[in-house]
Formats: structure tokens, sequence, C-alpha cells
């Protein structure tokens, strides 16, 4: 039998109820990128022009979280607790995945156990930029200072980053008494070698490129095999007869571990039409940056062979993570 004092007594109950559904639902709509570095910097610029794309695609919010330090291990630790549903990615470059497990003796993640690859996004090369006011015109110079005065300084965006691998090769090249100033991501680092307060900075094209347009830095040189277009003057460093400096950095998204592959599929497919799209062109234009998507077990592949390389480095330099 209906009562409706009952009825009118329990509304208030059904509505809380609709209300944390409908909560439920708006929550589930939200997938976090969780990028290691600090805002400001090439990895956070790339994380937001590709969340602004890939809302489109995914059709459900999109939010970026900094978590720096530890070469990308606390950004990565905390994806690899998280729910393995495809709403919580980790944009990682090169340092968590494949340097971290030969800097630090004991990893708490594993960058093969933990995490399910998803894309590559981009790869970038690395530039050799000192602020306007430097003595030094040419990378020329910049070396030849560096052999012949102490305390010659180069920041990186921390020990073990792409930035840090770029120093230790130029040291192994040219014998150069450089001091590595280790910074927590890529942004400090960057003010910090404009201000004059280190000396040179080896850092992602994408994350120079308006500096240097501004004329707040000046490129030396290019650790790679060709010249870029976006500095088609700048040298590279083979060029300048300082041979195996070559530090390619990537960036690409992860997923925990156990998400399962039919997510997992879906947000490569995704991931491939943001990569598309005419916003990431022009992003790459502007920036330098190569769009470079790929299967997950291509992405797979690339990690693993990259630790095989910079861990040769790190262990026969006897690298330290407090270093």
């Amino acid at each position: 039998m209906f009562h409706p004092t009952r009825f009118h007594a329990l509304a208030p109950l059904a509505a809380a109820l609709l209300g944390l559904a409908a909560f439920g639902a708006q929550a589930q709509s939200v997938t976090s990128i969780v990028v290691a570095f600090p805002p400001g910097g090439p990895a956070d610029s790339l994380a937001r022009v590709v969340a602004t794309q890939l809302e489109k695609e995914l059709k459900q919010t999109v939010v970026i979280e900094n978590k720096p330090g530890g070469n990308g291990a606390i950004a990565a630790s905390q994806v690899a607790r998280a729910r393995p549903d495809g709403q919580t990615l980790f944009l990682s470059s090169v340092g968590a995945i494949s340097i971290n497990p030969a800097l630090y003796p004991k990893l708490i993640y594993d960058p093969v156990k933990d995490f399910a690859p998803v894309s590559l996004l981009v790869s970038t090369p690395e530039v050799l930029i000192v602020g306007p006011g430097h003595p030094s015109k040419t990378a020329k110079d910049f070396v030849a200072r560096a052999k012949t005065q102490k305390g010659v300084t180069m920041a990186s965006s921390g020990v073990g980053s792409m930035p840090h691998m770029a120093i230790v090769q130029l040291k192994l090249s040219t014998k150069a008494n450089v001091l590595h100033v280790p910074y927590k991501g890529a942004a400090p680092a960057i003010t910090d070698t404009i201000g004059g307060q280190v000396d040179g900075f080896i850092g992602d094209i994408s994350g120079l490129m308006s500096n240097i347009k501004a004329g707040k830095a000046r490129a030396l040189a290019i650790a790679a095999p060709k010249r870029s277009p976006l500095l088609p003057d700048v040298p590279t460093f083979d060029e300048l007869g300082v041979p195996n400096v070559y530090a390619n950095n990537w960036y690409g998204l992860y997923a925990p571990k156990e998400t399962p592959a039919d997510k997992v599929a879906a947000l490569n497919a995704a991931v491939r039409k943001v990569l598309a799209s005419p916003e990431l062109k022009a992003y790459a234009e502007s920036s330098g940056v190569e769009l470079s998507p790929t299967t997950p077990k291509e992405f797979d592949d690339l990690g693993r062979k990259d630790a095989k390389k910079w861990g040769d480095l790190i262990r026969a330099e006897g690298i330290k993570a407090d270093e």
C-alpha cells in the first residue's frame, strides 16, 4: 500500500543516493596525467597541450598533476600504486624508465613490472645554451673555457636526467672541467642559466626555443647527429669535433601495469589521434620536437634499449643518485 508520508520521508535519502551516484560517475570521467617535472618545463608544456586534445578524444576531463623529484621516481611510484582503470597515466621522460634503474640501488618501483606502456609521444634533441651575458660566443669557446678554467658550471634538471647524461658525454668527449649542478626540473635550471648563476645548460630544444627566439638564451650546439630545422645555424657537436654527444630525450605515456589490454589499446588509439591533430603538429613545429606515435610494444622496446645505453654509461662512470 502506498504511503505518501513514508515516500516524502525517504525522498531526501533517495536524492542523496542519486547525488552520490552522479558524483561517482563524474569522478570516473576524470583522467589524471601525472607529470614527473614541475610546471613551466618542456614536460609540463607537452602534457598540457596533449591533455587539451585528449579530452576531446576521451570525452572527459583530463587534469595535470605535477609531481617532481627523484628524476621521476615520485611520480612513477604514485602511478604504480594507482588503480589500473585507465584513469591515471604517467607522462615520463627517459629518466624514470630507462635511467633510474641503474641510478638507484633500491628503486621504489619497477619500470618493467609496474607499468603498461601506452605510446611514445615525442622525441627531442638536446641543445647547449648559455645566458645572453656569457663570454662564450660559440661552443668551441665554451669547451676551451671549461678546459682551461676551474669552476665552470653546467645545470641539469636532476641527477640522472637527460641533460645530466649529455653533460657526462660532453665531459668524456672533451675532458673539460665542468661542475654539474643538478636542479629539480628544467625550469629552474633554465632560469639560472639565463641569469648567469650557472655557465651552461644542455636541455630539450622544446623547452628552450622560446628563450632562444627572445634572445634570453644563446644556443651553441646540438647534441644530435644532424642540425635542427628550427636552429639551422647552430652546429652539432660532431661538426665541432666533439664526438659521441648524442642525447635524445623522449616523453611518453604509461598506465599502471594491470590496466586491461583493451583500455591500453583504446588509450593508444586516442593518443595517435591526438598526435595527428593540427594542434600537436603546430606544437611540434614551434617547439622542435618530433611527434612519435608508437604501439605499446614499440614503446616498451625503446625503453629497454635506452635502459642498456644509459645504464652502461652510469655504471661506467660510477654515477650515484646523491651526486
